[in-house]
């Protein structure tokens, strides 16, 4: 099935063969461009010369392994990127988020919630690009200031360093200040998943924004959470 959009190029960075093989094919029939690689370095060079549209990412590869190439890719470039992890355990899912990570699949897991995962994440990431090309416009929530066209956060004038999903789900919550959205509901806006998704990922993502922008994190007074309902950023 070829998409209706400009092809979009995906790199896969996994060392076991087979399913590396698998997820060139499968991709490739959704009408996507693949590259495909088994090691941390070549997926680095890969990255910075091809400037993929989304990375699907291992966490064991020989040498340099999955995570030290998330926590370089970020330094260098803003990708969504889709983590995979052979172990169910939060801490390999929270330490990726943590560097950087969009999104984590846990294996064994079905190719076609793989596809539907990279379909919504680069749905997102072109929306997200057209908003801001189009807007250009500052958003600002008391103190704190967002701007939606260069991503950058200020707090005053001071400047707040955020991650690309901490970003994303700040500046949604900026432009809808006052609401109250499910854990669900952010999964859906912010990260494209068109079901319920981990909720723990929405949970993550507050407790890191509220490190960074509120006074005292154990008692927020900016990003609120609504007991049984979700959270919400106070005007």
């Amino acid at each position: 099935m070829q998409q209706d959009m400009a092809t979009n190029n995906i790199l896969i960075v996994e060392d076991e063969e087979t399913l590396r093989e698998a997820l060139k094919y499968n991709l490739e029939r959704e009408g996507y461009a693949v590259l495909a690689t088994g090691d941390g370095m070549s997926a680095l060079e890969l990255a910075r010369t091809e400037s993929p549209d989304l990375i699907i990412l291992d966490i064991m590869l020989p040498g340099l392994d999955g995570f030290e190439v998330c926590r370089i890719l970020r330094k260098d470039m803003i990708v969504p990127i889709l983590m995979l992890t052979a172990k169910d355990e939060e801490f390999d899912k929270v330490l990726g988020l943590e560097l950087g990570a969009d999104d984590y699949m846990t294996k064994p897991f079905s190719v076609r919630e793989l596809k539907a995962r990279v379909k919504a994440m680069l749905r997102r990431a072109q929306m997200h690009a057209q908003a801001s090309a189009k807007s250009g416009t500052m958003v600002k929530v008391g103190d704190l200031s967002i701007d939606m066209e260069r991503r950058r956060v200020e707090i005053g004038e001071a400047p707040i360093e955020l991650k690309p999903k901490e970003f994303d789900l700040l500046a949604f919550l900026a432009q809808n200040s006052g609401k109250v959205f499910s854990r669900d509901t952010l999964l859906e806006r912010v990260w494209g998943y068109d079901w319920a998704g981990d909720t723990r990922t929405i949970d993550v993502h507050i407790r890191w924004l509220r490190e960074k922008i509120e006074a005292d994190p154990a008692r927020p007074r900016r990003l609120l959470t609504i007991r049984g309902v979700g959270y919400k950023l106070e005007t």
